[in-house]
């Protein structure tokens, strides 16, 4: 669970209930699930939202960044709804994060894959 999640909003009288703080809590808290053990501890997640009306209406924006060791994640959304801008980024985080792992997790390269191949070929053969 991310323990550092600072919400904050783009006008002082905008009030941020304890539904929608509980609901960003949830959704972006488990977003750690998505990153190396290592990383878990130190992840920060600052939390924008800001609320507009103009010409088509009531629009929210809902912005996340990620603080993870040496890198930061950013994924914002826009919609009439809050609780689905929550869900919107949610995914759009998940999916960054799950390339970010794979980027940047040591894998072997084909070489080394057929080198192992070919030791467990003549562990077995004999």
């Amino acid at each position: 669970m991310i323990n550092h999640i600072d919400i904050t909003a783009n006008k002082k009288d905008y009030k941020i209930d304890d539904k929608l703080t509980k609901y960003i809590q949830k959704k972006i808290g488990k977003l750690d699930r998505h990153m190396k053990r290592r990383n878990r501890s130190a992840v920060r997640a600052d939390v924008r939202l800001k609320e507009s009306s103009g010409k088509g209406g009531k629009k929210c924006t809902f912005e996340v960044i990620l603080h993870i060791p040496g890198f930061r994640i950013t994924a914002s959304e826009s919609t009439i709804n809050m609780y689905a801008a929550v869900d919107i980024v949610e995914v759009k985080l998940q999916n960054q994060l799950k390339k970010h792992k794979e980027k940047h997790s040591p894998s072997m390269n084909k070489h080394q894959k057929s080198r192992a191949r070919r030791a467990i070929g003549k562990i077995f053969s004999h």
